[in-house]
């Protein structure tokens, strides 16, 4: 049968279970915890024990796997996911390459790749891609198993689209699938599939992150209707869309046969330095963005707005298997 690559190494797709194909471990500034964190808000061993804890408590409640799409731009370190890993036995952690920018690409790309002062063939963040799909990240021997970008509010500005042609680039190399982060106010999955189409890419193997911001139907099922697969996958951020709107429109969807284009998640961490280093700033705003909500609170809701039990595993098992296999 088809492996994907874990933390731990390669899984059988068949083993990888109930699967929340958008959760972060950490999201970090990498500079800012090395100059500003350690000895004032960063206790590494605090953190990755509480990570471990707030990890198990998903194994408990039957989640056996997690996608964690933190590329370059949002603290990727594997080493950190390593440890935490070993000390949580019952959950697949899978992790992801790219760059997460909402504007340029990173100024070790600026004058390198097409169009730039050394334009010297195919931008070279495709072969990064690539090693880390195929080789390894950072020496580790972790492979990643997809791709990750982002299109938000700002659109298609040229840093983004080129970040978004290099994913491509290495999807066609690798046929490894892709996660798109996208702002659905402004409707920008729309790009997203307009690009990657040209581009070649088989849109059965893309996930057009954060649809789940929007109750738009029409604009849903226009997506779905590419082949791409939904990321209904910000639950527990009420401040964007509540609990309630989210899971009305998902069963909405179900109702009208797209319940094998739909994916679960929160988009939640364990840590996330964006609200600044008190970590119980983020439970204050927003209380239902944790790890737990989808089993605790989601499902049981779903389950009451008509959703079956058969379209839960279609979106929890059967999307996310069919999405790793290659």
């Amino acid at each position: 049968m088809p492996a994907v690559e874990t933390v731990r190494g390669p899984v059988d797709v068949t083993g990888l279970g109930r699967t929340l194909m958008h959760e972060h471990v950490f999201v970090l500034g990498t500079e800012n915890v090395e100059n500003y964190g350690a000895g004032d808000w960063w206790d590494e061993e605090e953190k990755v024990a509480d990570a471990v804890a707030k990890l198990g408590e998903l194994a408990d409640r039957g989640i056996t796997t997690i996608a964690d799409p933190t590329v370059w731009g949002l603290g990727r370190y594997i080493p950190r996911i390593q440890r935490i890993n070993e000390r949580v036995p019952g959950l697949n952690i899978i992790v992801a390459t790219g760059i997460y920018t909402y504007n340029d690409v990173p100024f070790q790309f600026h004058h390198r790749g097409p169009g730039t002062m050394l334009d010297e063939g195919p931008d070279p963040m495709i072969a990064l891609f690539v090693r880390d799909l195929t080789e390894g990240i950072g020496g580790t021997g972790v492979k990643a198993a997809f791709l990750k970008c982002a299109v938000d509010r700002p659109g298609l500005t040229p840093g983004v689209e080129r970040v978004l042609r290099a994913v491509a680039g290495a999807h066609r190399e690798t046929g490894a699938p892709l996660t798109v982060h996208t702002e659905s106010s402004i409707h920008a999955g729309r790009a997203v599939v307009d690009v990657l189409g040209k581009e070649g890419v088989d849109l059965t193997k893309v996930v057009i992150g954060h649809a789940g911001d929007s109750n738009d139907l029409d604009y849903l099922m226009e997506l779905a209707d590419t082949g791409a697969i939904l990321g209904m996958d910000r639950f527990g951020l009420d401040i964007i869309n509540p609990t309630e709107n989210r899971v009305a429109t998902i069963a909405a969807l179900c109702e009208r046969g797209y319940a094998d284009r739909i994916v679960l998640s929160h988009d939640a961490s364990c840590f996330i330095d964006w609200f600044g280093p008190d970590p119980a700033t983020v439970p204050a705003m927003q209380p239902n963005w944790h790890y737990r909500h989808i089993s605790d609170d989601v499902l049981p809701a779903l389950r009451a707005a008509g959703v079956s039990d058969a379209q839960v595993d279609q979106m929890l098992v059967e999307n996310p298997r069919r999405y790793f296999t290659r």
